[in-house]
C-alpha cells in the first residue's frame, strides 16, 4: 500500500513519519519550497507530547519547546482572578515543531514545490494526485491534510458551512529580557471584564514570547492593512492594559504579525469518500479558544496510521479511525463555540465562572451508584485524623466501589481560649502529644510546631478546605492532604494564607479563586459543618458515620483498626468483596503520589522494615523524592505516570 499525503505541515508531516514507520510507503506533498515561515507558535496539550516523544524515542532528537507551570487570568487592572498550575501544555513554535518532524522523516519521502491541483480518477477511486507544476504522485491511498480551506475536502465532500467570523485575532512574536524573569514558564491572560478583549503572553524560549489579541470586530475592527495600521490598532485597543502588555507592543515587530479571522464547521458525517481521507482541519477545524487544534492533529495521524496497518482494508481502517476521533473533535468543537459564546457575553459571566480551556473540567458532584455514603468527620490539625490515613487509603482500594465519603470539617481548635478537652491546655501539650502518637503509631509526626510557630486555631485551614470543595471534590481531598503534609512534617504554619495558597497551587486549584472563596461563602459552608456536627453530636474526631440504602446508621469515633471498618462494611453489604491491590510501587504510588513508610507498608501488606528497605531502592534508583522529617520521611512519587497535581520541592522548603 502507498498512501499520498497532501499537505505537509503538521498534520501531514505527523502521518507520513507514523506511516514510515509501520513500514508503509509514504509521500508527503508540500506546496511550499524550503521550511514554512508563516505561523508562530502554539499550546500543545500532553496528548500530543507524548505522540511525538513516541515518533522520536529511538532517535536522538529533542522535542522543542517550552513547558508552561502556571496560568493566570488577570483583569487589565492587574486584579488575578485565576491562579492554576499546569502540567499538561507546551508551548511551541511551529517552524521548530515542523524541523523536529522533517528531522524524522526520511528525504525521499518528501517533496515540497508540489501545490494541489486536481486528483485522477479510474472509476470512482483515485488513482493520482495531480500538482500544478504538472508532476503527478500514483497511489493506493490519499490523505488531504491540507488545512481549514481544504481543497481535498471540497473535491470529495463538497464545501462546509463555516460560523460567521465573530471574533478575530491578533498573534506576534516578541523579546523581553525583562518579562523572562518575572513571566518564565506562565501563561498570562489579561481579560477585560465588560468587552471581553483579551491579550495573552505565552514564553516559547529565554526572552521570546508569542502573544495574541483577541477582540471582538464588530466593536472594533482594523481600518489600515498594513503593520503600521495594525500596531496602530493594537495600541489603541490595549492601552489602558497593564505595562506587561506595553512592554510587548513595544518591542514587536508588526511586518511579522498577522490577523486571523477565526471559525470553524460542523462535524463531517465522514472523514473520508472512496479511497480519500482527511485529517487535522481538513477534517476538523477548531475555534482558537480550545488550543486543542495541533494536538487533535498529532493524534488524528497517529490514530489514522496505526488503522491503516492493522485493518483488513482502508475502508475498515478510515470507519475505524472515525469513530475512534469523531466524539471527541466533536466535544471539542462545541467547547469552542462556547467558549466564544462567553467571550462574547462577558457581563453574563462571574469571575468564578470563566472558564479555563486549558485544564480539563472535572466534575465535583458526589459518585452516584455507591452502597454506603460515608459522613467523615475530620479536621486539618487533628493528629489522630492523620494517623488513620493508612486506613482510609487501603479502604479506598479494596472497598472503594462501595463507599461514596463525604468529608465534613469539625472545627477542632476555634481558639486555645476555648479549647478544653482532655489533657491538651495549651501548644506545649500538643507538642507533647504529637510526639506521644508518632512513637505509638510510627507514622512521623513533628511537635515542634507547637512550641516554634503555634497555630492559634484550626478554622482557617478548616475553611479554606470548604473552598477547595467547591471547585473540585476530588482534589479538595488533595489539598487536605498536602496541608496536612505541610503541618505534620515540615512545621509549616497552615494558619498563614501563604502556605494555603501554595497547597492549592500545587494541586492543580484555583488559588486565586480560592481566596476569593475563602474570604466570602466557604465560611457559610463551614460554619454548616459546625451545626452538622453538633446536631450529630460530634464530640471527637474523627468520627465516621455509614449510612446504607435503607437508612441503617453505623458510626466509629477516633482511632479503630481496620478489621472494624470491614466489619461495619460487611454488616451493611454483606456481599461485599473487596478488590486485590496492585502492591508494585508504581502502581501505589500512581494511586498515592505521596506516602509514609508506614503508609507503604500498610497497603503493600510487608513489614515497616521491609518497606524502608524497598523505598529507600527506589529513592537511589530516582524513582522517588523523599522529604525528611524530625521523625521520618514522607515519599514522592517520580514515575512517569504519577499524577500530575505531584509537583513538589524535595528540599527542606518543600513549598
Amino acid at each position: 500500500m502507498k498512501v499520498v499525503v497532501i499537505g505537509g505541515g503538521i498534520a501531514g508531516l505527523t502521518l507520513g513519519v507514523f506511516l514510515q514507520k509501520k513500514g508503509i510507503d509514504v509521500v508527503v506533498n508540500e506546496r511550499t519550497v524550503g521550511m514554512p515561515i508563516k505561523g508562530h507558535a502554539f499550546l500543545m496539550h500532553t496528548d500530543g507530547l507524548t505522540i511525538l516523544n513516541e515518533l522520536s524515542a529511538d532517535r536522538s532528537v529533542v522535542l522543542p519547546g517550552k513547558r508552561l507551570h502556571t496560568y493566570s487570568l488577570r483583569r487589565p487592572n492587574g486584579k488575578e482572578i485565576k491562579h492554576l498550575q499546569l502540567n499538561s501544555w507546551q508551548c511551541i513554535k511551529r517552524g521548530e515543531l515542523i524541523r523536529f518532524l522533517h528531522s524524522l522523516l526520511r528525504a525521499e519521502n518528501f517533496k515540497e514545490g508540489r501545490k494541489f491541483s486536481h486528483f485522477l480518477y479510474e472509476g470512482s477511486k483515485v488513482i493520482a494526485a495531480v500538482f500544478t507544476n504538472g508532476e503527478v504522485e500514483y497511489g493506493d491511498v490519499f490523505a488531504g491534510a491540507d488545512g481549514g480551506n481544504s481543497k481535498v475536502r471540497g473535491l470529495i465532500l463538497g464545501p462546509v458551512e463555516f460560523t460567521p467570523i465573530q471574533v478575530k485575532e491578533v498573534v506576534g512574536i516578541a523579546t523581553s529580557e525583562k518579562l523572562s524573569k518575572t513571566h518564565e514558564s506562565i501563561f498570562t491572560k489579561f481579560q477585560n471584564g465588560d468587552t471581553g478583549l483579551a491579550f495573552g503572553l505565552i514564553p516559547t524560549a529565554n526572552d521570546e514570547f508569542v502573544w495574541f489579541l483577541q477582540y471582538d470586530p464588530s466593536i472594533s475592527d482594523i481600518e489600515e492593512p498594513t503593520p503600521e495600521g495594525l500596531g496602530k490598532f493594537c495600541r489603541k485597543l490595549l492601552k489602558k492594559f497593564p505595562e506587561e502588555v506595553q512592554e510587548i507592543l513595544s518591542s514587536n515587530d508588526f511586518s511579522t504579525s498577522y490577523v486571523w479571522d477565526t471559525r470553524d464547521f460542523d462535524l463531517l458525517p465522514s472523514f473520508h469518500h472512496e479511497n480519500v481521507v482527511l485529517i487535522g482541519d481538513a477534517a476538523h477545524l477548531a475555534l482558537p479558544f480550545t488550543s486543542a487544534g495541533t494536538t487533535n492533529a498529532i493524534v488524528d495521524a497517529q490514530t489514522l496510521a496505526t488503522s491503516l496497518s492493522e485493518s483488513k482494508s482502508y475502508t475498515d481502517a478510515f470507519s475505524r479511525y472515525y469513530n475512534m476521533r469523531a466524539q471527541e473533535v466533536h466535544k471539542h468543537t462545541a467547547l469552542g463555540r462556547e467558549l466564544k459564546r462567553v467571550f462574547l457575553d462577558p457581563l453574563g459571566q462571574n469571575d468564578d465562572d470563566i472558564p479555563v480551556p486549558l485544564i480539563p473540567q472535572r466534575s465535583g458532584v458526589s459518585e452516584e451508584g455507591k452502597l454506603i455514603n460515608v459522613l467523615y468527620f475530620t479536621d486539618p490539625i487533628c493528629s489522630t485524623c492523620w494517623i488513620i490515613q493508612p486506613l482510609l487509603r487501603k479502604l479506598k482500594l479494596e472497598y472503594g466501589n462501595y463507599l461514596n465519603i463525604e468529608y465534613r470539617m469539625g472545627g477542632l481548635l476555634p481558639s486555645w481560649d476555648e479549647y478544653t478537652k482532655g489533657k491538651i491546655q495549651k501548644p506545649s501539650d500538643a507538642a507533647k502529644h504529637w510526639e506521644e502518637v508518632c512513637a505509638c503509631h510510627e507514622i512521623p509526626l513533628d511537635g515542634d510546631i507547637w512550641l516554634e510557630d503555634p497555630l492559634t486555631s484550626s478554622y482557617p485551614p478548616s475553611i479554606a478546605f470548604k473552598a477547595a470543595q467547591m471547585q473540585d471534590t476530588d482534589l479538595a481531598i488533595l489539598f487536605l492532604r498536602r496541608i496536612k503534609e505541610m503541618v505534620f512534617l515540615e512545621k509549616k504554619n497552615i494558619i498563614q494564607w501563604r502556605f494555603l495558597e501554595r497547597a492549592a497551587f500545587h494541586v492543580g486549584l484555583d488559588s486565586a479563586r480560592l481566596l476569593r472563596d475563602f474570604e466570602g461563602p466557604a465560611q457559610e459552608l463551614f460554619r454548616e459543618d459546625l451545626k452538622l456536627a453538633q446536631d450529630l453530636n460530634v464530640t471527637s474526631f474523627p468520627t465516621l458515620f455509614f449510612y446504607d440504602g435503607d437508612g441503617q446508621q453505623v458510626s466509629i469515633k477516633g482511632f479503630q483498626p481496620y478489621e472494624k471498618f470491614e466489619e461495619i462494611i460487611h454488616q451493611l453489604i454483606p456481599f461485599a468483596q473487596k478488590e486485590t491491590i496492585d502492591t508494585a510501587p508504581q502502581s501505589l504510588f500512581e494511586q498515592f503520589p505521596t506516602m509514609t513508610n508506614k503508609e507503604f507498608a500498610f497497603l503493600s501488606n510487608i513489614s515497616l522494615e521491609e518497606a524502608t528497605e524497598t523505598l529507600l531502592e527506589l529513592h537511589k534508583n530516582g524513582l522517588l523524592d523523599k522529604y525528611e522529617s524530625k521523625n521520618g520521611a514522607i515519599w514522592i512519587g517520580k514515575f512517569s505516570n504519577s499524577p500530575q497535581t505531584v509537583i513538589r520541592d524535595s528540599s527542606s522548603e518543600r513549598c
